[in-house]
C-alpha cells in the first residue's frame, strides 16, 4: 500500500484510534496506547496507518498482547528495537470502513464531533456551538461544546435519554435539554 497524503480526501477516512508511544524490548515490539474501548480492540486491526510527515504510511501487526496495564504489538518485517524506535510517538488510524458496525442509537466519538448543539431549555431553543471533543470521566462521558450564542465552552453529560435527547447524524445536529447558564 502507498501512504496517504495528510491533504487527500482519502486521509478524512481514517480515524485516529491510538499511539505508538515507545518500544518494547529488543526484537521489534512497541508499546501501544490505545483509545478504543475495550483497549485491545486495537488489536483486532492488523493493518494501520501511522501519521508521518506527509501523511499517513501503512503499517502491518503480525502480533499483539496485553501487557501489564497497556498494550504491545510486533510490526511486520521489524526484528530489532533500531527499527522500532522509528514508529514511535506516532498516531495510529484506521479506515472508517474497516471499524465494526454499531447498533442503532450507538455512536463512535469521532462521528459525534463538529455536530451542532442545540439546547431546549425552559421553552427555549440555545444555540451552543459544536462538539469540540468528548472526554472520558469514569462515571460518563462528556460532550465538550464550545461556540454558539455566547461563545462559551460547555461540559455537557453525554446521557442519552437524560441530557442528550436526540442526534441526527445526517443534519449534524445534537439536540440536548441543557440550562444555558451551565
Amino acid at each position: 500500500m502507498t501512504p496517504i497524503d495528510r491533504n487527500s480526501g482519502a486521509a478524512a477516512e481514517l480515524v485516529t484510534v491510538g499511539r505508538v508511544t515507545a518500544v518494547y524490548g529488543v526484537r521489534g515490539w512497541v508499546k501501544v496506547y490505545s483509545h478504543t474501548q475495550p483497549m485491545d480492540n486495537i488489536l483486532r486491526f492488523d493493518r494501520w496507518w501511522l501519521q508521518g510527515q506527509g501523511g499517513w504510511e501503512p503499517l502491518k501487526i503480525d502480533r499483539g498482547r496485553r501487557h501489564g496495564k497497556g498494550l504491545i504489538a510486533h510490526i511486520e518485517g521489524v526484528d530489532n528495537r533500531n527499527d522500532a524506535a522509528r514508529y514511535c510517538q506516532r498516531d495510529i488510524a484506521i479506515r472508517r470502513s474497516d471499524m465494526p458496525r454499531l447498533e442503532e442509537g450507538e455512536f463512535y466519538w469521532h462521528q459525534l464531533e463538529g455536530l451542532h448543539v442545540i439546547s431546549h431549555f425552559d421553552g427555549r431553543e440555545y444555540d451552543f456551538g459544536r462538539v469540540q471533543r468528548l472526554m472520558e470521566t469514569g462515571a460518563n462521558d462528556v460532550l465538550v461544546v464550545r461556540g454558539g450564542e455566547d461563545d462559551r465552552e460547555r461540559l455537557i453529560p453525554y446521557l442519552p435519554d437524560e441530557f442528550v435527547t436526540r442526534i441526527d447524524l445526517d443534519a449534524g445536529v445534537v439536540t440536548v435539554v441543557w440550562d444555558p447558564a451551565f
